[in-house]
């Protein structure tokens, strides 16, 4: 299989999109709020941990189906839904929030 038909599947994307997400929510605390680390997690910080914690387990469902199906295109998306965890997860990090 190629690896648009198998990104086709929302089990595919949806991680990348949330992934995005979390990043998009970040940009724009920065935004109004600058840098600096908060006093109290507020609901940005939340919905960033749901949105990161909640595609785990569309991942997971999609290593499941798709790894044994099309292993080479699977794995090319599985590293794209890393890739874009790890971007979202940098700022978070190197910020210290």
């Amino acid at each position: 299989m190629r690896i648009l038909q198998v990104f086709k599947h929302p089990s595919a994307f949806l991680p990348i999109a949330m992934s995005l997400s979390g990043l998009a929510l970040i940009g724009i605390v920065l935004l109004r709020h600058g840098s600096a680390p908060q006093a109290d997690e507020g609901t940005a910080a939340h919905l960033w941990q749901m949105l990161m914690a909640g595609q785990l387990p569309i991942i997971a469902f999609f290593a499941i189906k798709w790894l044994p199906q099309a292993p080479r295109a699977a794995a090319r998306i599985l590293g794209l839904q890393l890739a874009a965890g790890l971007a979202a997860a940098a700022p978070v990090f190197l910020l210290h929030w």
